[in-house]
């Protein structure tokens, strides 16, 4: 049977739109919090263990690497948070409309980014 609808297999040739993009995003944040869990359980059992291990958890947390983590830690959470209400909203009803959806998508993009930014400015990270 021949088709005549398009097949893109090459992905960095597919154009998204900004709603798509945002609930890209949405998993891949989910993602890296989620992965991230396991080395913070590791990095607090160590501080807790002894005045050794919590001098050892304080360096590796002044590290400037660990630093853009944690800022793209706390832009991961941002995201999440903000696209999760935003698909609440979808849920319920609200922003189902084409430009109210990429309105919206394209409000939590740069909520994400100047809550993050907010958070570093405040000193709250890094």
């Amino acid at each position: 049977m021949q088709t005549s609808r398009p097949v893109f297999l090459e992905l960095w040739r597919i154009k998204l739109p900004l709603p798509g993009l945002v609930s890209i995003l949405h998993r891949v944040s989910g993602v890296l919090m989620v992965l991230t869990i396991p080395f913070a359980a590791i990095l607090l059992h160590r501080a807790a263990a002894s005045p050794e291990g919590f001098e050892s958890a304080a360096r590796l947390l002044d590290s400037w690497w660990v630093g853009l983590f944690l800022i793209a830690l706390v832009w991961s959470l941002m995201h999440h948070l903000l696209a999760g209400v935003r698909h609440l909203g979808l849920d319920i009803g609200f922003g189902l409309d084409r430009p109210v959806a990429r309105f919206t998508a394209g409000i939590v993009l740069i909520a994400a980014v100047a809550a993050s930014l907010l958070l570093l400015v405040l000193g709250v990270i890094v």
